[in-house]
């Protein structure tokens, strides 16, 4: 099950406090300005900094 738009739209990146967009297959949420993702567990964003991953772009 895919994120909800509605949590999509309130959530922010913890680094920057900019947007997230979700990553194509929806494994995770991306922030551009931090080149950072965010991953997706059990339908879970796990939105610790140091849990995150380089975007490979």
């Amino acid at each position: 099950m895919p994120v909800d738009k509605e949590l999509l739209e309130i959530l922010a990146c913890p680094k920057c406090k900019g947007e997230l967009e979700l990553t194509e297959n929806q494994d995770g949420l991306v922030c551009r300005a931090c080149k950072l993702v965010y991953e997706i567990r059990d339908d879970i964003p796990i939105m610790l900094i140091d849990e995150a991953k380089p975007l490979n772009e």
